[in-house]
């Protein structure tokens, strides 16, 4: 899955996913590599999905694998 960083917090990040414009991703940093930094905002990124939920767009992503 890949998306673009619209928020940033310091639990995570928001991303508005590529494939569902709907969609709102969050990628948090217990989800993330040893070392990882948050990526910034507009930054493009990759990751796994992990959970979503259908009802409402709702996508866990786990970057950089």
């Amino acid at each position: 899955m890949t998306g673009t960083v619209i928020g940033r917090q310091r639990f995570g990040v928001f991303l508005r996913v590529d494939a569902v414009p709907d969609a709102i991703g969050l990628a948090e940093v217990t989800a993330m590599p040893s070392g990882f930094e948050l990526p910034g905002l507009g930054a493009r990124v990759a990751g796994e999905v992990i959970w979503h939920a259908e009802h409402n767009h709702q996508v866990k992503i786990r970057l950089g694998c």
